[in-house]
């Protein structure tokens, strides 16, 4: 039992990994153009609070037998505050602001949970209260897969849905979801158990649209992509980034969702 929890674990760690790093293709482009665009930062900063809320979790002061809950999201707290700060770098004026705020909150957020785990609550109550704050967080969070969902059953296309990272999204879920059941731990079982659910149902759309994935990609140009001269991509461009935008979706919701606990 005990192998095979860690077993479990270790590839719950490679699968969420491989989801962290999905949004790498957006954000190289954000470098590139030297602009957010139409990007949103909104997914990576509460990506964020559920990295720093598990992985508090997943401490052995906090929940035993649960270290590799805490290595795979401190290790997404390095990434997504990597990626929050490329966004704060490159956001307008206006948005900068709003994300800065929410960091704040985030952040206080955080440090108001790991205070009142620390001098006020102990034991089993400490487990609880973690827990719970970590579940939920991570069940909020999953109305973004369904806005992905809407869209392809709504054109009829997995455009917007490529195969891999939908497959990893399952995996990734079901994963943490067996490991959340052998080392009976409900705070890692059920999130984990709805994402699985949720990632299934992606798979079964990309099977049933797969056939259709809509017309052909306009070109961006040049002046967009390279010098970064243009503030915001041409419409049809907005229209185009189906794997950046797919990416997004996938940070909100696989990369926090379904490896919390």
């Amino acid at each position: 039992m005990d192998v095979l929890h860690f077993l479990f674990g270790v590839f719950g760690n490679a699968t969420a990994l491989f989801l962290f790093l999905a949004p790498t293709i957006t954000f190289k482009r954000i470098i590139r153009s030297k602009s957010t665009e139409q990007f949103s930062g909104i997914p990576y900063v509460m990506t964020l609070l559920n990295c720093l809320l598990s992985a508090w979790y997943g401490l052995p002061f906090v929940s035993k037998n649960n270290i590799l809950v805490s290595t795979i999201n401190g290790a997404g707290s390095v990434i997504e505050t990597i990626y929050v700060v490329v966004f704060i770098i490159y956001a307008a004026k206006k948005e900068k602001g709003k994300i800065l705020g929410l960091l704040t909150l985030v952040l206080a957020i955080f440090t108001g949970v790991a205070l009142v785990s620390l001098c006020a609550l102990h034991g089993n109550a400490r487990k609880l209260f973690c827990g719970c704050a970590a579940a939920i967080f991570s069940i909020i969070m999953y109305g973004s897969p369904l806005s992905i969902m809407r869209t392809v059953i709504k054109t009829k296309s997995v455009e917007y849905m490529p195969f891999f990272l939908s497959l990893f999204v399952f995996l990734c879920g079901t994963s943490w979801f067996v490991y959340g059941l052998l080392g009976r731990d409900p705070f890692v079982a059920v999130p984990n158990g709805v994402g699985c659910g949720l990632g299934a149902i992606q798979l079964i759309l990309y099977f049933i649209y797969r056939d259709n994935k809509g017309e052909a990609k306009k070109p961006i140009s040049r002046s967009f992509l390279g010098d970064g001269s243009r503030k915001n991509p041409p419409r049809e461009a907005v229209g185009r980034t189906s794997v950046d935008d797919f990416s997004v979706h996938v940070t909100f919701f696989a990369a926090s969702s379904l490896i919390t606990c």
